[in-house]
């Protein structure tokens, strides 16, 4: 018996209702509200606009993407179908024969293949080691940053010329000052089948020197984006090991860098093959095949652009685009050869 003087009030509750006021702690007897968990939409549904833009988007670049295959191929069939005429009288022996004779209506391809080609080679030779040499001065640390800038910008710069600005450059400055080179060469060197002939001016090497100064910016500008983009760990392993900074450059950014540098050479090579204005005024225009560089020389944009608006004949305007459809399967395959070098030697570079 509980003899307290001030009895406790619980003995006046009914059992029931006490046990359930102190034991019952579910959450709707609490006071605070409790969070909604309806957010309104639903997680399960693919109905959602982020997903209406997604699906239309990726819709919006197929369609691009086949538009633009679709016009690759619709020009190679254009051009496909008026070269019949010469494709049915020449055939294949079109691109080995040196004949170009209007008013008999006898055409043959390879002086023009041979100058496109070498012309090309000579830019190649002459820009890669320059834009590579641009590349690696402008993304390191030789020079300050208020001298590296303006050198990137105005080579790059160059890029914005239009090609007969360059082409009346090579008129009047190129060429008198190459000519005493060419003569020189030809003096001292004339025994090489390279510089037998006797120069005159425009000739095979000043096209490539000129197409050399055309492609520089894509080398350079190229080759330097590729080799900021690479990793600065690599930099940094190889100094804290003991290399040079020139050692580090030959041994671990180049040769990481190489897929982006021969991308880059042969997207330039593509232009050097297809450049038209500019060739045309310093190459000289003969249809001569020569081995040596210091002769004249033709290439398949020199002579659509000068013949290709004065050709009547349906057999003339034929070769013409025989021509063209021929630069169009050289600049393909090249494009073609780029991508799959690039590939190359990026799994060569990821395997080692």
């Amino acid at each position: 018996m509980c003899r307290c003087k001030h009895p406790t009030r619980l003995h006046n509750v009914p059992a029931r209702q006490t046990q359930t006021w102190m034991t019952d702690f579910s959450p709707q007897d609490r006071s605070f509200p409790q969070p909604s968990l309806d957010i309104g939409t639903d997680l399960t549904s693919t109905k959602t606009m982020a997903v209406v833009l997604e699906y239309s988007f990726t819709g919006l670049v197929w369609t691009f993407a086949i538009l633009s295959a679709t016009t690759l191929f619709w020009i190679g069939w254009i051009v496909f179908k008026d070269a019949q005429p010469a494709i049915n009288k020449f055939g294949l022996q079109f691109l080995a024969s040196q004949q170009w004779n209007v008013p008999e209506d006898l055409y043959g391809a390879l002086p023009y293949i041979y100058g496109t080609v070498v012309s090309s080679a000579v830019a190649i030779v002459l820009a890669f080691p320059l834009g590579v040499a641009v590349a690696i001065v402008t993304s390191e640390d030789f020079l300050p940053i208020w001298v590296r800038s303006p050198i990137s910008f105005m080579i790059e710069l160059i890029a914005s010329i239009p090609s007969v600005i360059v082409g009346l450059w090579g008129v009047f400055v190129l060429i008198p000052l190459m000519l005493p080179l060419q003569q020189w060469l030809h003096k001292n060197f004339s025994w090489i089948p390279l510089f037998k002939t006797d120069p005159f001016g425009a000739s095979m090497l000043v096209a490539g020197v000129l197409l050399a100064v055309m492609i520089l910016p894509t080398v350079a500008a190229i080759s330097r984006e590729v080799l900021l983009a690479v990793p600065s760990d690599l930099r940094s392993a190889s100094r804290s090991l003991g290399a040079t900074r020139w050692e580090t450059i030959w041994r671990i950014m180049l040769p990481t860098a190489t897929s982006g540098i021969v991308g880059a050479v042969i997207l330039a090579l593509g232009r050097a093959l297809g450049e038209t204005m500019a060739v045309t005024m310093v190459i000289g225009n003969s249809t001569q095949i020569s081995p040596s560089l210091l002769g004249a020389g033709y290439t398949i944009p020199a002579v659509l652009a000068n013949e290709f608006a004065e050709a009547i004949t349906d057999l003339h305007i034929g070769a013409l685009m025989y021509l063209a459809l021929i630069l169009f399967a050289i600049t393909l395959v090249v494009n073609i050869i780029a991508m799959l070098l690039v590939q190359l030697i990026g799994n060569q570079i990821m395997k080692n």
